[in-house]
């Protein structure tokens, strides 16, 4: 049996960008503490289609919705629905984003800081920072007024520190041509831990707690090329594995980190470190 702080049993855990790489992962750490995910998405398919996986799989009732989290109407119709089915609410992950992965694609001289589009700009904040800013509104309120709950933004190893944009270089392109990581992943990723700070200050007295968890890159079929690139910026030499952020999930959601809000906690190989 696990320790009683890391219980989760009949907490509902919503989880956006639900049906990602990682939104799954955060999923079944849920689960395994005996908590009810709730999946969030704007894949509708795939988000319905996981949670119908993940209930089969567990003998467990999973949610799955469809809602674009950029739009507050959406949010707080997952939230009636999410009260409806369940009566409450007690953890948020916001994981949803916009994917700025450039790595094995042809050289991407959009993603350059010069030529970047306002569109584009606009784009990737509204989901990876006005989404978490209408989640946690919604969710958060509703967490406030019941007077406990657990909210857990995931930023990135990049949203403590830069890109090194050297990984990135591709051969024979001017410098003017490179392809970058773009600049919204890093804005994006520092602001959820500047929003995280600010409610964690401003719901200390209402019960809800919030923090920040910053992982690193994980292995996804990545070119050898870059993964060499990328793991020699790592001390511990490798990419991460996409299970390995559930121990990190499941100590933020549950009792085990109760003392524990406005924290950033780096999960990255010891990337940060250098």
């Amino acid at each position: 049996m696990p320790h009683p702080a890391f219980d989760l049993s009949g907490k509902i855990a919503v989880v956006t960008g639900g049906s990602g790489l990682l939104g799954e992962q955060h999923a079944r750490a849920i689960i395994a503490s005996r908590g009810i995910p709730v999946l969030v998405d704007t894949a509708g398919m795939r988000v319905t289609d996981l949670a119908t996986k993940l209930s089969d799989e567990f003998n467990l009732n999973v949610s799955g919705f469809a809602a674009d989290v950029t739009k507050p109407n959406e949010v707080k119709r997952v939230l009636a629905e999410v009260l409806q089915r369940h009566g409450r609410v007690d953890v948020l992950i916001n994981d949803s984003a916009n994917d700025s992965k450039i790595e094995g694609s042809e050289p991407a001289s959009f993603s350059r800081f010069e030529s970047f589009s306002f569109d584009q700009w606009s784009a990737d904040l509204a989901v990876g920072i006005n989404g978490p800013f209408i989640c946690c509104q919604v969710f958060g309120t509703e967490m406030a007024r019941r007077g406990a709950g657990v909210i857990l933004n995931v930023s990135s190893d990049l949203g403590l520190v830069a890109p090194d944009q050297r990984i990135y270089r591709s051969a024979n392109l001017p410098d003017n041509l490179q392809p970058v990581k773009p600049v919204t992943h890093s804005v994006t990723r520092s602001a959820l831990i500047a929003l995280t700070k600010y409610l964690a200050t401003y719901w200390a007295t209402r019960g809800v707690r919030v923090n920040a968890l910053c992982p690193g890159s994980v292995g996804n079929g990545q070119p050898e090329e870059f993964i060499t690139r990328l793991t020699n910026l790592i001390p511990m030499g490798r990419l991460a594995r996409a299970d390995e952020y559930q121990g990190a999930i499941l100590f933020l959601c549950s009792d085990a980190s109760s003392y524990m809000t406005g924290a950033v906690l780096a999960v990255d190989g010891g990337r940060t470190c250098w």
